[in-house]
């Protein structure tokens, strides 16, 4: 009990965090603090337990032997007193948190506007900040505590990223109907031979048709690399280009009565769209509320 009076119990949590995520900066955004402030914290916890805790080792932050002693019991610590003190539920209708997605234009379109009703019936005290980025940063985001949900198609997750499956999509392949022949699609020569228009964050980007052309010994040209999903169809329109997409993208071409919709000459596998997170979020019940309402608003897409 001596102990514990000579520490606030605040700086527990705060030490927990570093132990966790061994970097000041994602210690201070998971605890909803600023930097300086951890920082402080962590020259307090460092004289208190009279070890540095966190050392720089190859370029990274690492545990000392102490700190890696503490780690265990210090958790069992906390659960301790959350099962002690009770922890509150979260009431989305009564919160104010700030949630930060990542997501794609196409996902944007398709599930945010669901999404945005939701929260706006259920939690309007929540406010919601989305930012678009490759697959690539997508994943770092997560590791580096900087968005809270990621959406897309991700083959290979980083470890500590949990993924769940949203949806099913396929790809269909779309041009203008002067550029098609009478039968309304292209063989496979054919297809290779025309321009293509290919959709990814980065024009170097090697999405799943590239993958499995490779796999053939294939190639096309992409003659339009652009990461606007939106804009796709009307730069489609009256030209020579192929466009092969989601389905879902391209379900109203109403706007476009010259575009044709055909399938793809060559197997291209089913895709999962997922939403990701990181494990240090996994037990968060707000976390937990927000990726609840994804996959609600998904499902009614």
């Amino acid at each position: 009990m001596h102990a514990l009076r000579r520490i606030d119990l605040n700086l527990l949590l705060t030490l927990h965090a570093l132990l966790m995520e061994r970097h000041v900066t994602r210690a201070a955004i998971r605890l909803h603090k600023s930097q300086p402030a951890v920082s402080h914290a962590l020259a307090q916890l460092r004289a208190h337990f009279d070890d540095p805790l966190l050392i720089r080792r190859g370029g990274q932050m690492a545990l000392t032997a102490r700190a890696q002693a503490l780690l265990e019991p210090l958790e069992q610590a906390l659960r301790h007193l959350n099962d002690l003190l009770g922890t509150s539920a979260f009431d989305p209708a009564q919160s104010s948190a700030r949630f930060r997605l990542s997501m794609s234009d196409y996902a944007a379109h398709r599930i945010l506007p669901g999404l945005i009703r939701h929260v706006r019936e259920y939690a309007p005290g929540v406010d919601l900040a989305v930012s678009q980025a490759s697959r690539e940063t997508m994943m770092a985001q997560l590791a580096d505590g900087e968005v809270d949900v990621a959406l897309g198609v991700f083959a290979q997750p980083l470890d500590g990223i949990v993924v769940q499956t949203l949806f099913a999509e396929q790809f269909v392949s779309v041009a203008d109907v002067d550029a098609l022949p009478a039968c309304g699609r292209l063989e496979l020569k054919d297809w290779l031979e025309r321009p293509h228009v290919m959709l990814a964050m980065r024009p170097d980007a090697h999405d799943e048709i590239e993958r499995v052309l490779s796999r053939m010994g294939l190639r096309r040209r992409i003659a339009l690399a652009l990461p606007h999903w939106s804009a796709a169809l009307e730069l489609v329109a009256g030209t020579d280009l192929v466009l092969t997409v989601a389905r879902w993208a391209v379900k109203d071409m109403g706007r476009h009565p010259t575009l044709r919709s055909f399938e793809a000459p060559l197997e291209l596998a089913e895709l999962a769209y997922l939403q990701a997170w990181h494990t240090r979020n996994q037990a968060d019940p707000a976390q937990q509320w927000l990726r609840a309402a994804i996959l609600r608003c998904s499902a009614a897409t």
